[in-house]
């Protein structure tokens, strides 16, 4: 590889460090091509970049980000999930990967200038997904006004029933 394009693999990378919500370190080896590109189809799916990419490049590519916390982990052959729009994605993707390919190996993550570790990772992986979450808000927030113009309905609906009440113990007597 020329020194050239190394430099542009490095600025690059960077650039995509200092972007993304979330990097997830992985361990490829031993996995075999048809699995790997269907690790990166399902991945690509979500809105995931997976690159493979030397540990000197990403040691160089990670100063004075977020991901230089994690540079330590780089042995051995690694790739990187990044992930610019929803945290909890390509957590979900690799754990689900990995439990059905023994080979994937999860090293380290690193989110909002906190390492995650393997546990915190899987963890990661049981919230729902960003738009789930959106909509379970959306929901408490819609249940709000509409418990309070139950609240407001009822009282009505209470006063009605007492007119009608007085007014039938008015013809009855």
């Amino acid at each position: 590889m020329k020194i050239n394009e190394k430099k542009r693999i490095i600025e690059d990378l960077h650039e995509k460090f200092s972007k993304s919500k979330v990097v997830i370190l992985t361990d490829y080896k031993g996995l075999d091509v048809d699995s790997i590109n269907d690790l990166r189809k399902r991945l690509r799916e979500s809105q995931i970049q997976y690159q493979v990419v030397k540990n000197s490049l990403l040691i160089r590519a990670s100063k004075d980000t977020d991901v230089e916390l994690i540079k330590d982990s780089f042995k051995g052959p690694s790739a990187v999930a990044l992930s610019f729009d929803d945290p909890v994605s390509p957590a979900k993707v690799l754990t689900k990967f990995a439990g059905e390919n023994e080979k994937l190996e999860i090293k380290v993550g690193v989110m909002n200038g906190k390492v995650l570790d393997i546990s915190a990772i899987k963890a990661l992986s049981a919230l729902p997904s960003r738009e789930a979450l959106i909509g379970q808000l959306l929901s408490v927030m819609n249940g709000v006004p509409t418990g309070f113009v139950r609240a407001l309905t009822d009282i009505q609906r209470r006063l009605l029933n007492v007119m009608l009440a007085i007014k039938d113990q008015k013809e009855a007597a």
